[in-house]
């Protein structure tokens, strides 16, 4: 239950506090004192939009104070998620909007994001006003609102129905992919067969291209390295031809005459030794050389193979990279794809079959929903029909409608029963609500038969018919009885004050005979004394109230008469309340 609602800097409201109460509370008050600020004020607090605060003030502030009950448990726990403490039962929201429009939100005291607020208020209030008859006219609300009455039972199908549903497109949608650009895969899938079928060809290895590039730079100068380790031999072997010595023999002369006399000085020993070190050395190189030249060849064949490799290998990175590493990540990141490319007939076989079995789960769900909700289309039209007979329109009975959606205007076709209808995420019905207002008429759709205040009992009704089966603690009716007056006035009262008997309810109203069955009444007052109209809310009792109630009857507060009149109904209504 919502204790108090503070408001400060909102429309003409400058700051004023509505203590509210149980049962029903009425909020009355002239043309433009700012009655729907109140209802604003509620919509802000519970993560509405918020506008900027006015010129000259630092922000908008809405604060409540809510009174929740253990039966509560889902309200419970979600505002103890957001940090909130409820061991005395009270919670304290808040909501605050800057000049800069930066919004703020608190829960029990505690920062939080805007949609907690959110959450918490469908949990805990509902907020009903003209706007809300205008969406009761569109098919998709009286649908929800059906499916909302028929119970939890009814929602574990439709739920189940959405899941295999979206399932169904995604399996339409991958196999129309398929289809549709089967070509496009088939075109891309024997691009990369081509293209790995010539790199297969060339069977490039991992380093081939430095170890060509090596191989023929010696052939391209075979005579020259020829020449080269000739020379070199000879210089370190000599000319057997003219006996001329080389390197090997000079360095084992010199190491020989060292060791002659190296027994007097031992240093000369060391310099012996070394010198046979590096007439060893000559002789390894000698051989080196020598098997060198034997390998080494002007191989014209070879040389005319390596350049057709290399001219293979460079046509590979003209067409997929830039060098070897490159082709050889480009054929293995093809190879890939390609298996990503599946086109297969049995892949499409595959999707058919499964698209088949969806499609007959899906029609079998939209079978047992349609089943369902005419079942609870008879209970929700006796119970609505019967509620309006108590608001002024004793022979009114409304209908719901649940007919098959014609094939073509959903997303897919089901055949449900023995019916091809349109399907989409909500079913393959439609429904619409029908009013017949008197015997003798035919039912109508409530937008073309329902007056607007036939439209206000209506949909009065089906909040009482909802009421009966749970929802919110608080609801909230803005100027609901617009285009009412009279006898079904009082009877709106009525059902009001019955309704609130199991909640708490707040109404703002421009009529007397609903006011008059108020339990606690506020008025919403403006001041012009100012350079600046503001409005403040009170509590009005006894003397007061009768006046009030005169002044929305004939616009003469002060009228004996009209008082008089004023206490009348308060009596009639009380009587009527007990």
């Amino acid at each position: 239950m919502l204790e108090e609602l503070r408001i400060q800097n909102l429309g003409v409201i400058a700051d004023a506090t509505l203590p509210l109460d149980s049962g029903l509370t009425c909020i009355t008050g002239e043309t433009g004192a700012g009655k729907t600020m109140v209802v604003a004020g509620l919509g802000l607090l519970f993560g509405g939009r918020a506008s900027r605060a006015p010129l000259g003030a630092e922000k908008t502030l809405v604060e409540g104070r809510f009174a929740v009950r253990e039966s509560a448990l889902e309200l419970r726990e979600r505002a103890i998620e957001a940090g909130a403490d409820l061991e005395d039962g009270e919670l304290l929201l808040a909501r605050s909007v800057s000049s800069e429009g930066r919004s703020k939100a608190w829960v029990g005291g505690r920062s939080a994001p805007v949609g907690v607020l959110s959450e918490l208020g469908e949990l805990a209030i509902s907020v009903h006003g003209q706007s809300d008859q205008m969406r009761l006219l569109q098919p998709a609300e009286q649908r929800a609102a059906l499916d909302r009455f028929a119970g939890a039972d009814h929602g574990k199908v439709l739920d189940a129905y959405r899941a295999v549903f979206h399932e169904l497109g995604a399996c339409a949608a991958e196999l129309s992919r398929l289809r549709t650009s089967a070509r496009e895969m088939a075109r891309e899938a024997d691009m990369l067969r081509l293209g790995l079928d010539e790199i297969t060809a060339v069977d490039p290895q991992e380093g081939e291209d430095a170890e060509l590039a090596e191989e023929a730079r010696r052939l391209e100068n075979a005579e020259a390295l020829r020449l080269a380790a000739a020379t070199a031999h000879g210089a370190i072997t000599g000319d057997p031809a003219t006996g001329e010595g080389g390197a090997t023999d000079t360095v084992g002369a010199a190491a020989r005459a060292l060791e002659h006399d190296a027994h007097a000085d031992p240093k000369l020993a060391e310099f012996a030794e070394r010198l046979a070190e590096a007439g060893a050395l000559l002789a390894e190189a000698a051989v080196d050389l020598s098997a060198y030249l034997d390998d080494l060849s002007a191989d014209p064949q070879r040389l005319e193979e390596i350049y057709q490799r290399q001219a293979a290998m460079k046509t590979l990175y003209r067409k997929y990279a830039e060098d070897l590493p490159g082709v050889l990540a480009w054929a293995q990141n093809a190879s890939k794809r390609l298996g990503e490319l599946d086109v297969s007939d049995e892949r499409v076989a595959e999707l058919e079959s499964q698209h088949a079995e969806l499609t007959a789960r899906a029609a079998e769900l939209a079978s047992q929903l349609r089943a369902s909700r005419r079942a609870a289309a008879d209970r929700f039209s006796a119970s609505v029909s019967a509620e309006l007979k108590g608001l002024a329109m004793p022979h009114a009975e409304v209908t719901a409608a649940v007919e098959p959606r014609p094939a073509g205007r959903g997303s897919v076709d089901l055949a449900v029963e023995t019916t091809v209808s349109g399907a989409t995420e909500d079913g393959a019905d439609e429904v619409e609500l029908l009013l017949r207002p008197h015997p003798g008429s035919l039912p109508a759709a409530l937008h073309k038969g329902a007056s607007g205040g036939e439209l206000s009992r209506v949909m009065l009704a089906i909040e009482v018919v909802f009421a009966e089966i749970g929802g919110p603690p608080v609801l909230v009716f803005d100027e609901v009885d617009a285009g009412v007056g009279g006898g079904a006035a009082i009877e709106i009262g009525r059902c009001l004050a019955k309704l609130a008997r199991r909640h708490q309810v707040l109404v703002v109203t421009h009529l007397p005979q609903v006011a008059a069955f108020a339990d606690r009444h506020l008025v919403v007052s403006k001041d012009t004394s100012g350079a600046v109209t503001v409005s403040g809310v009170r509590v009005v009792d006894d003397a007061e109230r009768a006046r009030e109630l005169a002044r929305m009857l004939a616009g003469m507060p002060d009228s004996h008469l009209g008082v008089a009149h004023a206490e009348e109904l308060l009596a009639e209504a009380a009587k009527m309340k007990s």
